[in-house]
């Protein structure tokens, strides 16, 4: 009878210790907190950046002006009386005017330039060439050799439809030339050739 109960005794014995390490073994499984992955790198992006980006913010280019583009607005009209007109240029590289209109029942046509500025031929003399638009570039460009002396026109170029003389400061100058002249392919200019100006100092001229 006591083997019995000593038999007993170690079965239940080991029975609990073998919950007993179960539950433990849950217990531990079940209390340990799940580690949450790893939160994903960010992509770096290559060298140079997102070409996407870049294309989306690079500055658009400007195209080049030509020689044929309008000259700038937003000055008056030249006026014209008996097939004649008076402009002034001044020690801003400016013209007074931005346009002329030849009336056409005119045969000839005066351009009268006053220099109204006060700084000498040799640093901001002034002339009034006419030639069609496309030209300007090229006669300028061509005129620089001819220096001061030669009003910065080359001698002889047939491009050049009218010239007047190269002035400066408080001095006044004049060119004639035929309107049938400008009744060809155009559009016509009228400009300075002084080095540097012709570029800004412009404007359309035409018969009307």
């Amino acid at each position: 009878m006591d083997l019995k109960l000593t038999t007993l005794s170690l079965t239940c014995a080991l029975a609990l210790a073998a919950c007993g390490d179960n539950t433990s073994q849950q217990t531990s499984d079940t209390s340990a907190p799940a580690t949450p992955p790893a939160a994903a790198e960010p992509a770096t992006p290559a060298a140079g950046g997102d070409i996407g980006t870049q294309d989306a913010t690079a500055p658009t280019a400007t195209p080049a002006a030509t020689d044929t583009a309008a000259p700038a607005s937003g000055k008056p009209e030249a006026v014209v009386s008996n097939c004649a007109t008076t402009i002034r240029g001044d020690d801003a590289m400016q013209f007074s005017v931005g346009s002329i209109t030849v009336p056409s029942s005119c045969s000839e046509f005066t351009i009268t330039l006053e220099h109204v500025g006060k700084m000498p031929v040799a640093a901001m003399g002034h002339n009034v060439v006419v030639s069609q638009a496309s030209d300007r570039t090229g006669i300028a460009t061509d005129g620089v050799a001819a220096g001061v002396d030669g009003g910065y026109v080359k001698n002889g170029d047939d491009r050049v439809i009218a010239a007047s003389d190269l002035i400066g400061g408080g001095q006044t100058t004049s060119v004639t030339f035929p309107v049938s002249a400008l009744q060809g392919s155009g559009p016509y200019e009228f400009f300075c050739s002084f080095p540097g100006h012709w570029a800004v100092m412009r404007g359309s001229i035409q018969v009307g």
